[in-house]
């Protein structure tokens, strides 16, 4: 480390020490905070736009309140390094997203200071909720709990329930929101539109707050007439203002806005207000990428850019132009060529457009492409409701996320048959972002859901023609899962040709054993049988390879075929083994009175997969390509 250039911050590594400093030297502590994230980050990849908007907040919250003992409960761990590097990781910042190194996003399991997990947004204000009331319980009056939600994760629905309770429930809770008018890409719906307009007096609530202080001294205000003259006041306030301040409305103080970058402001409006009694908003504007000029500019690419020079903003990009597009990709644009030929489909996507490339869609045809805002959940139904009344939705969401739609899924579209394609992206395993992301639940938690088909590609060709087949007339409820990253061919525009629902094909005839897989993890199988067959020592082992296909509903003709043909069967899938589809298939078998031996080959189910390269957690899960021969050889 650069002991001049971070002259504060090496005297820095827990929040006690940041606390020994004075409020003016807290502009300078911010600034090389910044710059040691756009270092780190820089040459180690992750999440980097939305942690250098808040490095103030972060600052200002580990000076003011006495963490860990105090609780501050972020939102999504993207705005997290500089949390993480002011408590006592610096020096382990370098393994960030590697293997057995620090994980992206904040967990109790690995430091105190963090106090939840907050992969998925919007669960901070009901979990802060949670501890505030456990604070009062069990006697820990003086603990401060405060919950960090930016405005894109204040449109989910978790949020607007624990703002709810959080109005009703004795508490003395602070939300801090970040508000700078971003997700991952802009935000969007009225939420995000009402906060970008909302204004407040910042002398009338400095002069409300001492007048509520002199008041409580004088004995004159306890807890009931606390909140009568809190609702007397937002009533009168409303009346002059012609504006309704919805949080006030719900009985929880409203400060603000403030400007989030200007740390001594923040401080001291933390300093007046973190005694308060009762549930209390500060409300800061800030920007996504602050600090850092080509990310100011473009928080959606600098959301996670990758390597890049930290001088020149220059970021490193591969040469990808002889390698297969991306999954994604050819997803966006298949999409809209099928949108162009049938006039039912519309898109929807919970605040990933980009992500997901309905962006592509989105800007050729931006009145039929829907991004609801982080709402998975809304994203299912308000596809159902159009669904119902003619239209053809293709509802993306990532499989992860997905899991927040559960019910949903089948309340909203399953029970009426409904036409809409959930395509599940980032299906498997997803790489660094880890437990919190992998896509590994899906298969096993809608399996069991009746009128549902789910179908999986193994290549980018498949994936068109599953999207073509799923938008064909009477399909009903259809997903389509599939994964990050790139697919297997550089001629991807196949034609578009429909695949007859429950049927799989045998991509590799044999005679000793059958391995049947589900997805792109079929590729794999495909080099290992090359592999096994230009082996001496292992040619002579006859492998046949099926592609299921369809894990809802089964193919009978082929799996009837198998449990004549092989008395050894193994099953393959990026998910969790049990209650995936080699539990499917097992399932089958023995409905059918046959008795193969069966070894499935998938995630554990026992435990969390945790961050690291694709390759990496393959070889940690025994997935890889020499496990998989060694299962089929032996």
């Amino acid at each position: 480390m650069d002991k001049n250039k971070y002259r504060l911050l090496n005297q820095i590594k827990y929040p006690s020490d940041l606390r020994k400093l004075t409020i003016e030297q807290l502009p300078q502590v911010c600034q090389e905070l910044r710059e040691d994230i756009i270092e780190e980050v820089s040459a180690n990849p992750g999440h980097f736009a939305s942690s250098l908007g808040v490095v103030e907040i972060t600052v200002a919250l580990h000076y003011v309140f006495n963490t860990p003992e105090d609780r501050i409960v972020w939102d999504v761990g993207h705005q997290a390094y500089g949390h993480k590097i002011l408590t006592g990781r610096r020096e382990k910042f370098k393994t960030n997203r590697q293997l057995h190194g620090i994980c992206p996003f904040p967990t109790p399991f690995e430091s105190e200071y963090d106090t939840f997990t907050c992969g998925h947004a919007s669960n901070s204000i009901s979990a802060a909720l949670g501890m505030a009331v456990a604070a009062k319980q069990t006697g820990k009056s003086n603990r401060h709990v405060v919950a960090v939600i930016g405005d894109g994760s204040m449109s989910g629905g978790l949020a607007f329930e624990g703002l709810n309770n959080a109005s009703s429930t004795p508490n003395d809770m602070l939300i801090i929101l970040n508000d700078n008018d971003m997700s991952i890409d802009r935000a969007v719906g009225g939420m995000e539109k009402y906060l970008l307009n909302l204004d407040t007096n910042e002398t009338y609530n400095r002069l409300r707050f001492k007048a509520s202080q002199w008041l409580h001294a004088k004995g004159y205000l306890n807890e009931d007439r606390r909140k009568g003259i809190i609702r007397l006041n937002n009533a009168i306030k409303s009346a002059l203002a012609h504006q309704q301040n919805i949080f006030e409305g719900m009985n929880i103080r409203y400060f603000g806005p403030f400007d989030g970058h200007n740390i001594e402001e923040v401080v001291r409006v933390l300093q007046q207000i973190k005694d308060m009694k009762g549930p209390k908003l500060l409300h800061l504007h800030t920007v996504k990428g602050k600090g850092y000029k080509p990310a100011e500019k473009s928080a959606t690419i600098w959301h996670a850019p990758g390597k890049f020079d930290p001088k020149t903003g220059k970021r490193i990009l591969e040469d990808d132009s002889n390698t297969p597009p991306k999954y994604q990709i050819v997803f966006g644009k298949t999409l809209l060529e099928l949108a162009q030929k049938n006039a039912k489909i519309v898109g929807v996507t919970p605040a990933m457009p980009t992500g997901c490339s309905m962006n592509i869609m989105q800007k050729e045809m931006p009145d039929r492409v829907f991004d609801v805002g982080i709402a998975e959940g809304h994203a299912v139904t308000f596809s159902g409701g159009m669904a119902k009344d003619g239209l053809q939705p293709f509802c993306n969401i990532y499989s992860a996320f997905s899991q927040r739609a559960y019910d949903n899924i089948i309340h909203d579209l399953a029970i009426l048959k409904l036409p809409v394609v959930l395509c599940l992206d980032r299906a498997g395993l997803v790489g660094q972002d880890g437990p919190t992301h992998h896509g590994i639940f899906d298969i096993a938690a809608l399996r069991s859901v009746p009128n549902i088909t789910i179908a999986s590609p193994m290549d980018e060709h498949e994936l068109r023609r599953l999207m073509y087949t799923a938008q064909l007339p009477n399909q009903g409820t259809f997903v389509i899962r599939y994964p990050r990253g790139n697919s297997e061919h550089l001629d991807w525009k196949c034609p578009l040709e429909e695949i007859k629902i429950g049927t799989g094909r045998i991509i590799h005839d044999g005679n000793d054993v059958a391995v049947i897989t589900l997805g792109p993890i079929g590729n794999d199988v495909e080099k290992v049988i090359q592999e096994i067959e230009s082996d001496e020592v292992t040619k002579n082992i006859s492998v046949a390879h099926y592609d299921i296909r369809f894990v809802k509903p089964l193919d009978n003709n082929l799996l009837t075929e198998i449990g004549k043909k092989f008395k050894r069967i193994i099953t393959i899938e990026d998910g969790v083994r049990d209650g995936g589809m080699g539990s499917a298939i097992l399932e089958w078998m023995d409905d059918h009175h046959f008795t193969p031996e069966i070894i499935r080959m998938g995630l554990p189910t026992d435990h969390f997969v945790e961050h690291g390269t694709i390759d990496e957690l393959r070889k940690l899960v025994g997935l890889d390509n020499t496990s998989i021969k060694q299962a089929i050889i032996q």
